[in-house]
């Protein structure tokens, strides 16, 4: 396994879009994120749309058909996050939430680093700020790309000595958002 920087995606599927995505199960997440790259922090500038994909133990069953539906549904309160790299090693983002309204909530700093997952890159959303709440410090994403400008990322609560996986994500920069005034 490379622990060196590869933007190169490697992908069998040049089909990979988010409605692929939402319908795998949590597993066969896993492995796709496994076999992803870091992607340049530059590559995730923008506003690329989001979607909520599988969350542990409801990826499978009749429950399962109704949150993919209601993640892809036009009034689904999260829209994606909007990025800017500072430099190749450092970044700023934040989520993008329709809650009464068109907000942008919870900043984070974007780096590459080892996963927690695997050991190797991905790009790490530290959400251990001082203007986030303290529910939102103790969050731990990390994205890597699956295909063109389409990330997957896990979701997971951050404690003091793990980290426990609580659903799969991904953005495509392929499809970007309106800004809605940052970006």
């Amino acid at each position: 396994m490379t622990t060196t920087h590869d933007s190169t995606v490697r992908t069998s599927n040049p089909a990979l879009d988010l409605d692929a995505l939402a319908a795998r199960d949590v597993a066969a997440l896993d492995v796709l994120y496994r076999r992803g790259r870091v992607p340049a922090l530059d590559t995730l500038d923008g506003n690329p749309t989001g979607r909520m994909l599988a969350i542990r133990g409801l990826d499978r069953g009749p429950l399962s058909a109704r949150v993919r539906s209601l993640a892809a549904a036009p009034f689904f309160p999260w829209s994606g996050k909007s990025f800017a790299s500072r430099d190749a090693a450092h970044g700023l983002g934040v989520n993008r939430v329709h809650l009464g309204g068109k907000h942008k909530l919870f900043p984070f700093e974007t780096t590459i680093v080892p996963s927690v997952i695997d050991g190797a890159p991905c790009v790490r959303l530290n959400y251990d700020l001082p203007e986030n709440p303290w529910l939102i410090r103790h969050i731990h994403d990390e994205v890597r790309e699956v295909a063109p400008r389409l990330f997957l990322g896990p979701a997971m609560w951050r404690g003091e000595d793990e980290h426990t996986f609580v659903l799969w994500f991904a953005l495509d920069a392929n499809r970007p958002a309106a800004p809605f005034g940052w970006g």
